[in-house]
């Protein structure tokens, strides 16, 4: 089936990774490498992490879950700390990517987020990361919003209903293999993004046309 739509990741494909931060805590408080990331990914359904990312707990429940799984896991950790460095630099190559596959295709984003203050709100999309794309996404499904979360393909049913196509006429970009193995299983076509230059010009073969700035030019949108 012909592509339609193009999803993309937040955290780790629009915005740079938070893995390095972690990496940086752990060194820094004594922490075995990839510490973090074996304790998010232990019970990943039902552990504070997935809990947060539900709005199933506030932010104090969540701190007090997640430093208990650590202690019982062997350390002690700050979960207010670990919260803070989830925030990434984003990627102007990625937001013109999306800018130009807005332009052709229909587009989303999907992500596994959390709400306190602003954000709660409603009010935090226009002052953050999320700014930066918003004019350039049809559809916004926030795991704290809707309920569910990557990897559970109820969410990848969800986007793609929103967007009005099937599984196979969609491109899923993610950081996690585990988040794009369901999408992969629902018939669409996924693109683990490492390296991000290598990623996008998986996609341009995928979409058949040019979504980097130095690879030709986006023609204008229509009635532009």
């Amino acid at each position: 089936m012909p592509v339609r739509a193009v999803i993309f990741d937040f955290g780790g494909v629009i915005t740079s990774s938070p893995f390095e931060a972690f990496a940086r805590y752990e060194a820094d408080n004594g922490l075995p490498p990839g510490f973090i990331r074996r304790l998010n990914a232990t019970n990943p359904d039902d552990n504070a992490w997935a809990r947060l990312e539900r709005s199933e707990v506030d932010l104090d429940g969540f701190v007090e879950l997640f430093e208990a799984e650590a202690e019982a896991a062997g350390h002690r950790v700050d979960g207010r700390a670990v919260l803070g460095l989830l925030a990434g630099e984003v990627r102007p190559q990625m937001v013109e990517a999306l800018r130009r596959c807005h332009e052709r295709l229909r587009t989303a984003i999907v992500t596994n987020n959390f709400l306190v203050g602003d954000a709660a709100a409603g009010e935090g999309r226009r002052s953050g990361p999320m700014a930066a794309v918003l004019d350039h996404v049809d559809v916004l499904v926030e795991s704290s919003r809707v309920g569910l979360r990557k990897p559970d393909p109820a969410i990848y049913r969800l986007v793609c209903d929103e967007l009005g196509v099937e599984p196979a006429e969609a491109v899923f970009l993610d950081d996690l293999g585990v988040n794009l193995k369901p999408a992969r299983a629902m018939g669409m076509t996924t693109i683990k993004v490492v390296d991000p230059d290598e990623a996008l010009a998986e996609l341009e073969r995928v979409v058949g046309f040019p979504v980097r700035a130095d690879v030709g030019s986006a023609p204008a949108a229509p009635g532009s």
